[in-house]
């Protein structure tokens, strides 16, 4: 039958429908056109509808055969050793992590491991097995944190699968272009068309990898329709300037300052900010210079504190905002962002030539203190300045555990952001030997992974000192999960006198005991795991 047939008989429709009716009613209730109520009503119901299928089905003509795909485009990165590819499919396979509450025993969170073994692999260049992509990409989609990692293992075919399964589409548009190619650098018609005529993603993409080995000409390639943008893409289109940001990007971005949007002149006064010989920050450092002084009228030097009184136009053009949060005086709020955007070294000659240890260490007036020393907190960390990070920091071992400019574990965690790693592993393991673990675990979030050997030994400590005191153990699962992902595999050893049940302390919770001995076993099991897969990781030799 014809779909010309099938579109001229009005009853057919109507016959499908009054069958599946039926059927949801039940035969005891409704009985087909034609049928008696009774035991066969049911068999004459599924006969009515097998003749309405083939009558459906007869009624549709065949569509045009679809074109056939194109094939994925190749990976060429070697593949996985084979023992590493089995590994894959293990951790992909776990859903512990996704359990959530009850005993955890001596098992280990398998899917807490991927984000580690997928930081390996693509560190040493190995492309995923075809047949792991599908569970992958299940992976990130459920994972956000994991889809970096998970896209750039995953490659080009990756991208593939996922123009064709709608759960997968996050992957298009988590990658720039969604895999479009970026034209070569020497492809200079390529690049004019994709940026004037590309989705808004293949422009960033573009923007991104131009920026990454030619800034001037990424600049250059962004003036050219900077007017005509929307003002939400002349933001992100500006952060990606980040990259490479220096002295020859000054002139745009001053010229971004009198832009129509208040969200780009923030984000060009804080690029200027970043680049402390810019015309900007020397109006800034003038500005802070002028409400900040030494007062030498006092038995010992300290710094008076001036704040603005007003917010004039020129300071609203380089980005200070004039509107205060609720609950903060206007006038501090003016001078924090002065004294954030003006350049650390402009404080040692305006305050007598003293280093930043000296300036932290004198006393300030008027309760300015923290205002004062959290806004110098933010230019560290904005300017990367190790020395005054080191200076605000102080000594680990100090009872507030730094300087009065380290207002919180946040601000702490920032400043040692900006400082080398082995440094920062020093400062953290003093921290942690001063102060103990129940402050530490924001810190230890910024040391680099696997842990250095002072602060593997000094968490270690840590827990053991807990052990032993009877604390309860679920005080420190964070601390513990952490150590899972981050201690040295090879801290595995010094933890076999650990596994033991410990004799618990009068004062001790309960079951703390047999908690403290499933957490070491758990331990020391997922670091001898995590040496595995290094392992299996590793090229084979020739």
């Amino acid at each position: 039958m014809s779909r010309t047939t099938a579109a001229a008989d009005p009853s057919l429709p109507d016959a499908w429908e009054e069958l599946v009716t039926t059927a949801l009613l039940g035969t005891d209730r409704r009985t087909p056109a034609g049928t008696a109520p009774g035991p066969r009503a049911p068999l004459a119901l599924l006969d009515a509808a097998a003749l309405a299928t083939v009558r459906r089905r007869a009624g549709l003509r065949p569509a045009r055969a679809a074109e056939r795909p194109r094939p994925a485009s190749e990976d060429r990165r070697p593949p996985l050793p084979p023992a590493a590819a089995r590994r894959l499919t293990m951790l992909l396979a776990d859903r512990s992590g996704a359990l959530g509450g009850g005993r955890r025993g001596t098992a280990p969170d398998l899917m807490e491991l991927l984000p580690q073994w997928l930081a390996v692999a693509n560190a040493r260049g190995f492309a995923a097995p075809p047949e792991s992509l599908p569970a992958l990409l299940d992976a990130a989609r459920g994972r956000t944190d994991l889809r970096p990692a998970v896209l750039r293992f995953a490659g080009p075919r990756a991208l593939w699968l996922a123009r064709f399964n709608p759960d997968w589409r996050f992957a298009l548009r988590s990658t720039p272009g969604g895999g479009t190619s970026v034209p070569g650098p020497h492809d200079t018609d390529g690049i004019r068309q994709l940026w004037q005529e590309g989705l808004f993603a293949e422009r960033v993409a573009l923007l991104a990898a131009l920026r990454s080995r030619e800034p001037a000409a990424a600049r250059e390639l962004l003036a050219t329709t900077w007017a005509t943008e929307r003002a939400e893409d002349r933001l992100m289109f500006l952060d990606s300037l980040r990259t490479g940001l220096g002295p020859d990007d000054e002139p745009f971005l001053e010229e971004a300052l009198a832009d129509r949007s208040r969200n780009v002149r923030a984000t060009a006064a804080e690029l200027l900010s970043s680049l402390p010989g810019s015309a900007l920050a020397e109006r800034m450092a003038v500005r802070a210079g002028a409400c900040v002084a030494v007062d030498h009228t006092r038995d010992v030097p300290t710094i008076a504190v001036e704040a603005p009184h007003e917010c004039d136009a020129g300071m609203e053009r380089d980005g200070v905002v004039a509107k205060a949060p609720a609950g903060r005086g206007e006038r501090s709020w003016w001078l924090g962002q002065l004294v954030e955007a003006a350049p650390l070294g402009s404080w040692s000659r305006r305050l007598g030539r003293r280093t930043p240890q000296e300036i932290v260490a004198l006393p300030v007036a008027d309760d300015w203190q923290g205002e004062l020393h959290a806004a110098w907190c933010r230019a560290a960390v904005r300017q990367r300045n190790a020395s005054w990070s080191r200076a605000l920091l102080g000594e680990p071992s100090a009872p507030e555990a730094g300087g009065p400019g380290a207002v919180s574990l946040a601000e702490r965690a920032k400043l040692l952001g900006t400082l080398e790693a082995g440094e920062r592993a020093e400062w953290v393991a003093g921290f942690i030997e001063t102060h103990g673990l129940s402050e530490a675990f924001q810190l230890l979030g910024v040391c680099a992974v696997p842990w250095a050997a002072p602060v593997g030994r000094a968490v270690v400590d840590a827990l053991n000192i807990a052990r032993d005191a009877g604390s309860y153990p679920w005080s420190f699962s964070g601390v513990m999960g952490l150590a899972e992902r981050c201690l040295d595999p090879s801290e595995s050893g010094r933890l076999d006198a650990l596994l033991a049940i410990p004799d618990e302390p009068e004062n001790a919770s309960p079951g703390a005991g047999g908690y403290w001995s499933e957490a070491f076993q758990r331990l020391v099991t997922t670091l001898r795991l995590r040496a595995a897969m290094l392992a299996e990781l590793s090229p084979p030799g020739p």
